[in-house]
């Protein structure tokens, strides 16, 4: 029976639950899977590949999807979403953010990538501006949910008691780095305040595309 790529990328999303990412080699996955190592070649041309589709595949399975944009709705609001979501997908499995640290996304992608280009585009940023924001703003999202989930793996993390004399405003700020939630929505937010500030200078939608029909309208 052939190897199907949904079974490898299934087997290999159990492994990394059950092991970790340093666990999950492809000679192990192989293994697992009952066969030899170069049969994985023909799905995946080295483990970076399938570690950039197993991103994607990890996501779909939690059931965890970013949606594409509608036509007109805010553009702040979409983004703002779309990282709660990738944060919650990167949650949902052990070693998600490294696991999405330095992937690439593959081809099977690219549309919905070449969507959003577009909606920031309609909404007033350049091709390039919106690449980058989209891009920062994943960083920013890998950067909050690794530091999560390897604090989640601290052994010494025991309650720290301030001695509010001495420390007043530790004492009094203290709890606001104990609400990761809350914590996270204040980074994501601070950024998309450079983004909205970078919008409102330019004033509105970038003149070149006025005559073009919305982006998200378009079908692939």
């Amino acid at each position: 029976m052939a190897l199907e790529r949904e079974t490898v990328l299934r087997t290999a999303l159990r492994l990394l639950d059950e092991v970790g990412l340093d666990g999950l080699s492809l000679r192990r996955l192989a293994k697992e899977l009952g066969v030899q190592a170069p049969a994985l070649y023909w799905h995946f041309t080295n483990k970076q590949d399938l570690l950039d589709h197993l991103t994607v595949f990890a996501r779909e399975e939690a059931g965890i999807t970013v949606e594409p944009p509608s036509a007109g709705a805010p553009w702040d609001e979409w983004l703002a979403e779309g990282m709660r979501t990738l944060r919650r997908g990167m949650l949902a499995h052990r070693d998600g953010a490294r696991l999405a640290s330095g992937n690439r996304p593959p081809p099977g992608s690219w549309p919905h990538i070449e969507r959003v280009l577009g909606f920031l585009v309609d909404a007033g940023f350049t091709a390039e501006d919106a690449l980058r924001a989209t891009i920062v703003l994943g960083h920013y999202v890998v950067g909050f949910v690794l530091d999560e989930q390897h604090d989640q793996e601290r052994q010494d993390d025991a309650g720290l008691d301030f001695d509010p004399q001495r420390f007043p405003l530790i004492t009094a700020a203290g709890p606001a780095a104990l609400d990761r939630d809350a914590l996270f929505e204040y980074g994501l937010q601070r950024m998309l305040d450079g983004m909205r500030a970078q919008v409102a200078a330019v004033g509105g939608p970038d003149p070149a595309h006025e005559d073009r029909p919305p982006t998200t309208a378009r079908q692939d």
